[in-house]
């Protein structure tokens, strides 16, 4: 990756746009709408892709079809001072987090759970509180997605082959 900082035009800006609104646009359908050649907005993909701006294309999927019914945030606290990277190591382990971060305020971190139903999140649950070092969790479940198309709503990636057997 390029480590000198690279000009971010508007132009850049609006193939960005393009591409988060719908990543198969073609090259041809982008230029046309901000009045470039084709061949010119995938110089600039290319460079955007290059230097870490666009850093991978994916497809949206509805979790209901992959059979993900239940969707929960869970607060997360540990005991003293939970480094970072030893929350991602556990995280990584529980492939139904769908997204997990570190956060200010009262709890460590927060998790964006999917399971197939609640007894299912009720075994990723307690999966996750086995970790020694965590010492509560405060769920919240999803009912309902008040914007629908938002990228939270749905995955970016299919769920692992041996998620749904995992007890």
């Amino acid at each position: 990756m390029n480590s000198r900082p690279t000009p971010f035009d508007e132009l850049d800006r609006k193939i960005v746009t393009a591409l988060m609104a719908n990543a198969r646009t073609s090259f041809a359908e982008i230029g046309a709408a901000i009045g470039l050649s084709s061949t010119a907005v995938k110089r600039r993909v290319d460079r955007l892709r290059e230097t870490g701006v666009i850093t991978g294309f994916t497809a949206t999927v509805r979790p209901s079809a992959l059979g993900w019914r239940t969707e929960a945030y869970v607060e997360v606290y540990c005991e003293g001072a939970a480094p970072p990277r030893r929350l991602a190591e556990v995280v990584r382990n529980h492939p139904e987090i769908a997204a997990a971060m570190t956060v200010t305020g009262g709890a460590d971190a927060l998790l964006h759970v999917r399971a197939r139903d609640v007894e299912h999140f009720e075994e990723v649950l307690e999966r996750i509180r086995q970790e020694p070092f965590i010492r509560k969790t405060i769920s919240v479940m999803v009912l309902s997605h008040l914007l629908p198309d938002s990228p939270e709503a749905g995955v970016s990636q299919p769920a692992p082959e041996d998620a749904a057997d995992v007890r």
